[in-house]
């Protein structure tokens, strides 16, 4: 089960004195399984880059063709040490990506390996800075959206999972998990079948999902408001992303501490493996190819919403 993962992933993440090495020495007995960090200095002190990859029997890592899978975890830093002691809510996106990583290389030394790859990232920084939003407080960064999509939106991701805690609003009036509708080069798309019918498999309740607006998908640093940066990674790649949230049913800042909650953290893991088994087998879809087709035709590009776009006033 993935609580299993999502504790021992937790434990070592409340610390303040965990690093990329830290999480890489989690997947020591899984030879193969790759895992590569790199230090990348901010403004406001620096974080580790991890990259995870877990390889599948057809996986184009290995000159495969089977599709290529991608889970990110997506968060400013796991602490806000000094001001606040412990893992911060906005944890939640690392320590359930990493989880998925730990269940996926378990599950491959016990035989069961994906027909494709899965690559997944995030950042480990226990001491990033804060900043403030409304209704909450939300968690900074030590670097710009721009330096995490290079190190976590990896090109060979052909479908992405975005997983972030989404807590700070109040527009999710639900405690676990919710996903967003797909978003593709600057369109909004509608929500998946597949991955309804995966959350209600994984969740045994009816799915749950998130409105998002036209001004979440555009890059950070616009001067426009956006509910988080769970989209993020939308904006630095074609391929098809989908939001999955945390959730609570109150707003609570993304700097407050004692706010996770472990099984809601494994639930996202639950689904984002499950999604993962079936994307990579060609089994789930996140977008109908042939309307994405037609839109194109009718309407155009709609690329210009990931980018900065024009300056205002000119």
């Amino acid at each position: 089960m993935s609580l299993k993962q999502t504790m021992t992933v937790y434990e070592t993440m409340d610390s303040a004195y965990v690093n990329g090495e830290a999480i890489k020495k989690l997947f020591n007995d899984y030879p193969e399984v790759t895992v590569t960090t790199q230090t990348v200095n901010g403004e406001e002190g620096s974080t580790d880059f991890v990259k995870i990859l877990v390889p599948g029997k057809n996986g184009k890592s290995s000159g495969g063709s089977a599709p290529t899978f991608g889970i990110i975890g997506r968060l400013g830093g796991i602490g806000a040490r000094p001001s606040r002691i412990g893992l911060v809510s906005d944890a939640d996106g690392a320590i359930a990506a990493v989880a998925s990583a730990l269940k996926l290389a378990q599950m491959q030394l016990n035989g069961d390996v994906l027909a494709g790859d899965v690559i997944i990232s995030t950042h480990i920084c226990p001491d990033a800075p804060t900043q403030p939003h409304e209704p909450v407080d939300f968690m900074g960064s030590p670097v710009d959206i721009l330096t995490m999509n290079q190190y976590e939106v990896i090109p060979e991701m052909e479908a992405i999972l975005s997983i972030d805690t989404t807590k700070g609003n109040r527009i999710i009036n639900h405690k676990g998990i919710a996903i967003s509708p797909t978003v593709k080069e600057g369109y909004i798309l509608r929500i998946s079948e597949d991955l309804l019918r995966i959350m209600e498999m994984t969740t045994g309740k009816l799915p749950v999902t998130f409105p998002i607006t036209m001004q979440d998908i555009t890059p950070y640093g616009n001067d426009l408001f956006h509910v988080n940066s769970i989209l993020q990674p939308s904006v630095a790649t074609n391929a098809p992303v989908v939001g999955v949230a945390i959730t609570a049913e109150s707003a609570v800042p993304g700097c407050g501490t004692g706010a996770s909650h472990e099984t809601d953290i494994a639930l996202a893991v639950k689904f984002a493996v499950e999604v993962a088994k079936e994307f990579t087998n060609g089994v789930t879809q996140f977008y109908d190819e042939a309307e994405f087709a037609q839109i194109i035709s009718r309407y155009g590009s709609m690329k210009i919403l990931q980018t900065m776009g024009f300056e205002a006033g000119k």
